[in-house]
């Protein structure tokens, strides 16, 4: 591992001026899960490393009937698992955390961490870069490998998904992030954060060098949420697909539906084709069928991922079902 600074600021201001105006500058640090295994894979070579855990401003729950739900970038999985009302009024969050079975990580990762995470691509993890490609600028993931690859959004040249075990489920309830810079601060929703990079020089997100994640705003709202993950094993292992929805009732029959996929694509995935066919529907396991059917309608399986697209039809079908038997 390359020698770096460690620098550890008390306040946000102080945090971003310690950052560069590249990536290859400086690197931030909180939970630590994640950059300290691409440092030590030689993925990144950080010259600074920023550590922001001592920042409080960015921990934190805070719940509020009319304005919603905050968490701090720096608040944990194993926090966001024991909190009263996250546990209450949220079982999609909840389910997501869980889906976690490591509890170091839990006790480790952040949800500012889990959000900024790269992707688990085993091209990237090996030094072939974030789009694969070899000396003749060809991608290596369609011919290869592509088994844990996307089966949405995968035009090209990206096909990695996107690793979040939050973002589906944040999405869905129309979360908001804050970020910070420089310049102050800066707004924006969770569904507008990620991008599918067309470079290799690209990130998965709008989040600049020189910026932090602060925090995560969930405004007030009656959803019924739930989150369902399909996993090749119950130990600690990232999810083959995932879903999460957030349905707004009236009675029996759904006023508003939001479906979110997750390890599918390259970002997290909303699919309208599905929240179209359940909104003023009552949920029967028919109608969760047909939703999860629309979900991948649009999907391009690779050569070895033709399976993701029935995981992620079930996934569709149990989150709905999940959801409207109150998160059970």
């Amino acid at each position: 591992m390359k020698a770096f600074e460690y620098a550890a600021p008390s306040t946000k201001e102080q945090a971003v001026a310690l950052l560069g105006d590249r990536w290859e500058e400086a690197a931030i640090l909180a939970g630590g899960t994640d950059l300290l295994s691409c440092m030590k894979d030689n993925l990144m070579a950080p010259s600074r490393v920023v550590d922001i855990k001592g920042l409080r401003d960015l921990g934190g729950i805070e719940y509020n009937p009319q304005s919603g739900l905050r968490l701090g970038a720096l608040v944990t999985f194993e926090q966001l698992r024991e909190h009263p009302q996250v546990l209450s009024r949220y079982p999609g969050i909840v389910q997501a955390v869980e889906g976690v079975t490591s509890a170091q990580i839990r006790n480790r990762g952040s949800v500012g961490g889990d959000l900024n995470q790269r992707p688990r691509c085993w091209y990237y993890r090996n030094g072939f870069g974030l789009l694969a490609k070899d000396e003749q600028g060809r991608s290596l993931v369609v011919d290869g490998e592509n088994r844990y690859h996307a089966i949405l959004g995968n035009e090209g040249p990206a096909y990695f998904v996107n690793p979040s075990s939050l973002a589906p489920v944040l999405i869905a309830l129309g979360a908001r992030v804050r970020l910070f810079g420089p310049k102050g601060g800066r707004e924006l929703p969770l569904e507008k954060f990620f991008t599918i990079p067309k470079t290799d020089s690209e990130h998965e997100n709008v989040l600049q060098p020189n910026e932090i994640l602060t925090e995560v705003l969930i405004p007030a709202g009656s959803w019924q949420t739930a989150t369902y993950e399909v996993r090749q094993k119950e130990a600690l292992d990232w999810p083959l697909a995932a879903a999460s929805v957030a349905l707004k009732l009236g009675g029996a029959q759904v006023q508003e539906a939001r479906v979110v996929l997750g390890h599918v694509a390259p970002i997290p995935w909303r699919v309208p084709e599905a929240e179209k066919i359940l909104t003023r529907k009552t949920i029967t396991e028919e109608i969760a069928m047909e939703a999860g059917k629309a979900a991948v309608g649009q999907a391009r399986p690779l050569s070895q991922n033709g399976y993701k697209v029935q995981l992620a039809r079930v996934a569709v079908k149990r989150a709905l079902l999940r959801a409207v038997q109150g998160g059970a």
